[in-house]
């Protein structure tokens, strides 16, 4: 299980002082984030996203730019404005026969690429190769694609990780996110210096790889049971169990086609949102947060 403290960049010191006051929410609220990673890599994972999202089941999302069906969920995207929309920064595909590569020509972003020509497979070798030059270039590349597509942009995250692995590229990522004007996920273990500009969300949940099917809404339960006033993010990965996301997510059962159903049933059921009624939880999105943004 992966709980996360994490920091989110960007922020007022009166933001940083009670976050809750600022969305209008009493000082003491428990206010949380239901985020789904992923959208565009595969169909599935895109129509079982959007079908959390008008279920009310998620408050908001990120997008893989350079993966296959980001077409779809981009359209969509566009159509939708309202929906919080991010973008899950990827330099990585981690799948065993399921590849992409850049949105930038392979010319010019060598060093992000493995000898078949897609993205490095681990976030180790993505490391080990990469020129932050080339990871900044794609890095606008994403975004610019995204808004090119007609898509109302948020926030910034990384997938797997990358961006986080080497200070580097984290000062890229904030550097960028800034310029944008677009908040940027953050952890806050990294070494970075704490200002007026920053503000701590207080914990991230995900899956316990360890977790039965059965014991799915109750592990979750648990978790949001004991959040605290503050600010939390629950990420989840949806789809729908089926040949496709069998396919993409072979010999991956961690985050595969199974564990993505899972979540999908979780956030998209009666029983969660009589859960987070009964616990006085509020549900906000990086939309609200982003209209505290202060990048003067």
């Amino acid at each position: 299980m992966r709980i996360l403290p994490l920091l989110f960049l960007c922020f007022p010191l009166t933001a940083q002082q009670n976050i809750a006051e600022q969305l209008g929410h009493p000082a003491d609220a428990r206010m949380l984030i239901i985020h789904a990673d992923d959208l565009g890599v595969a169909h599935s994972v895109d129509t079982a996203s959007i079908a959390a999202f008008e279920a009310r089941g998620i408050t908001s999302a990120s997008i893989m730019v350079p993966c296959p069906w980001f077409p779809e969920i981009a359209a969509y995207a566009a159509n939708h404005p309202e929906m919080d929309w991010g973008i899950h920064l990827t330099f990585t595909a981690e799948w065993k026969y399921y590849k992409w590569d850049g949105v930038l020509p392979s010319s010019e972003i060598s060093s992000l690429l493995d000898t078949t020509g897609y993205f490095y497979a681990s976030v180790g070798e993505f490391i080990a190769h990469a020129d932050p030059l080339e990871v900044e270039a794609e890095m606008r590349a994403q975004i610019d694609r995204a808004q090119a597509f007609g898509i109302k942009l948020t926030h910034l995250d990384s997938h797997m990780g990358s961006l986080y692995a080497k200070p580097e590229f984290t000062e890229i990522f904030q550097r960028v996110g800034r310029e944008y004007g677009l908040a940027v996920f953050q952890p806050s273990a990294l070494p970075i210096a704490l200002d007026s500009t920053n503000i701590i969300i207080d914990d991230v949940y995900m899956m316990d790889e360890t977790i039965p099917a059965h014991q799915w809404p109750s592990f979750y339960n648990d978790l949001l049971a004991q959040m605290k006033p503050g600010l939390h993010e629950l990420i989840v990965h949806l789809a729908f169990d089926g040949a496709e996301m069998r396919a993409v997510t072979i010999d991956h059962p961690a985050f595969g086609s199974a564990w993505r159903q899972n979540d999908y049933d979780y956030v998209t059921s009666d029983a969660l949102k009589a859960f987070l009624a009964a616990q006085q939880i509020i549900l906000v999105d990086w939309g609200d947060l982003q209209k505290t943004l202060n990048f003067d």
